[in-house]
């Protein structure tokens, strides 16, 4: 009995032993970062900027695309936003405890050229993020908020100004972009750090262009509330000819921009063929159609911007034709299956089940691997100065200098776009854009400059909704950028009444999880519907 007590002892130990070692994993803090490296929490961060495919279904294609009609929504049939925006919400703020432990870590670091270089990273990547979170839903916690593993006093954290969050970011990135140094020695701790940067791997000078141009794009946007302070930074930039997103110009022929390239960084963007193949209900509007076509000729006789052939394609007879903008109770149903994963394959690629109206380009959506996740295209940059100059925002009127913006602006936008076809195929069959679409050779930023050239526009205003316009259709596969221009100016095209839709609400979990601060933010706004408005909308 002895032996038999002492061997259902030692079994029992061994059984503890082996459930604490299978445990070791779970009682482990997941928020202690005992074991990630600076460099994995930052790819983590940079991670956190793709849109997932829930804030594709429920946000960009069921709300944005209509309130900007770069498209026409043919069925509002969901409803489900919060879907959306809990996700929009919460990849922002899962990722931010990563940000707050890499501020820790820099902060307690030796000074050196490579934790400045890191932390203006750091700076940048989370005033994007902050900048994207805020425009569409207005106030929200920042100045308090992923402390709460640090300090439990702030899991529930205050709401801040909309107009703080702009000038806190804005002064991150003019420190970012004044602090990096390029020129020095690429050393450890950074060697291993810009291994995990997905983005501009470890490119410097790209980041500083990154942050200056965003400092460009969020004056203007404040600038109507703002004309000052958001004077200074234009005139600053444009006036000492900071380094910035460049594109085609008298000096420049390559062409840079923000992005996040798939097949470059080892991972497959599936969530937007998911999105558009689930949801069924984008399709050409006549708004855009009529920004590219000078007639309603189905055969496209009438088309001039060889980027309507990258964004949408013909119907299932292979037909222009674009749903209308507003309909009517006597417009026909969309119908069809254009976005099925069934095209992609050499012989079912037509098949479109009787789509009746035009759908977006099938490459453009199912290519999964070769088409970029924009940040920022140097496109934009152009189209802000010229904004900047033509309107005299900071810096003295110059109207000569602002065509010649707008004019880089177009040639940037139409060869970016151009050539980015000509890479795009589908994932399964391997099918190019180039094997089924042709676009004309006589369709490039010539013909589009002989519609949309200043020198067409016989009055300011329609000088400058030119301006808009091309920076407006450039934002296509941005269309929270888009948004925020439409709201911003109210002079983008539109069919019907102008914009009405200015904000996003809350996601419901945070009327939960953070009720104090929640309506006391609801309450500082004038609510949280969505004609409440933005706090730099100045009309």
């Amino acid at each position: 009995m002895k032996i038999a007590g002492i061997i259902s002892l030692l079994l029992t130990l061994l059984v503890f032993t082996a459930c604490r070692k299978d445990f070791e994993e779970i009682d482990t803090n997941p928020q202690g970062f005992t074991t990630a490296s600076d460099g994995s929490l930052f790819n983590g961060i940079i991670q956190s900027m793709l849109p997932t495919g829930n804030e594709q279904f429920y946000v960009n294609n069921e709300i944005l695309y209509k309130q900007t009609q770069q498209a026409a929504l043919t069925q509002s049939a969901w409803g489900n936003y919060t879907i959306g925006t809990e996700d929009i919400w919460g990849l922002y703020y899962r990722s931010l405890p990563s940000v707050r432990e890499l501020q820790k870590r820099f902060e307690a670091s030796p000074p050196s050229p490579s934790v400045t270089n890191m932390n203006a990273m750091l700076k940048i990547a989370l005033a994007y993020k902050t900048f994207k979170l805020t425009d569409l839903f207005g106030d929200i916690p920042y100045s308090e908020a992923g402390y709460g593993f640090l300090d439990l006093n702030y899991l529930h954290p205050k709401y801040d100004k909309q107009r703080d969050i702009y000038l806190s970011l804005l002064d991150d990135l003019k420190w970012a972009a004044d602090n990096i140094n390029d020129t020095t020695a690429r050393v450890e701790p950074f060697v291993t750090f810009a291994s995990f940067d997905k983005l501009f791997r470890g490119d410097l000078k790209m980041w500083r262009k990154f942050a200056n141009s965003l400092r460009l794009r969020y004056a203007l946007r404040m600038s109507g509330k703002e004309p000052q302070i958001a004077g200074g930074i234009l005139k600053e930039i444009i006036e000492k000819d900071l380094p910035v997103l460049r594109g085609i110009d008298f000096t420049s022929t390559s062409i840079e921009c923000a992005a996040l390239w798939p097949a470059q960084n080892g991972f497959t963007n599936s969530s937007v063929s998911w999105s558009f193949r689930e949801h069924n209900g984008l399709r050409m509007g006549s708004n855009l159609w009529h920004q590219f076509s000078t007639s309603d000729n189905s055969e496209g006789t009438g088309i001039f911007d060889p980027r309507a052939y990258i964004f949408f394609e013909g119907d299932q007879n292979k037909k222009w034709k674009p749903y209308p903008q507003i309909p009517n109770e006597n417009t026909p149903s969309s119908q069809g299956i254009p976005y099925g994963s069934h095209r992609d394959d050499v012989v079912n690629y037509e098949i479109k089940n009787n789509v009746n109206y035009s759908p977006f380009n099938f490459f453009l959506i199912d290519d999964e691997n070769f088409v970029p996740v924009i940040l920022m295209t140097s496109a934009e940059v152009y189209f802000i100065k010229a904004e900047a100059l033509f309107r005299g925002i900071g810096v003295s009127v110059d109207k000569d200098q602002a065509d010649n913006e707008y004019i880089n602006g177009v040639l940037t936008s139409v060869k970016w776009w151009t050539d980015l076809s000509g890479i795009m195929r589908l994932p399964l069959s391997g099918m190019k854009f180039t094997d089924k679409i042709t676009i004309p050779s006589n369709l490039n930023s010539v013909s589009v400059l002989t519609h949309f050239g200043l020198w067409n526009a016989h009055a300011d205003d329609e000088k400058l909704g030119f301006i808009y316009t091309q920076r407006w259709i450039d934002a296509f596969r941005q269309p929270w950028e888009a948004y925020a221009e439409t709201r911003r100016t109210a002079k983008t095209p539109h069919e019907g009444a102008l914009i009405s839709h200015f904000r996003m609400p809350y996601p419901p979990s945070e009327s939960q999880y953070n009720t104090a601060n929640w309506n006391e933010a609801k309450a500082r706004q004038g609510g949280e519907d969505p004609n409440v408005k933005m706090w730099w909308m100045a009309w």
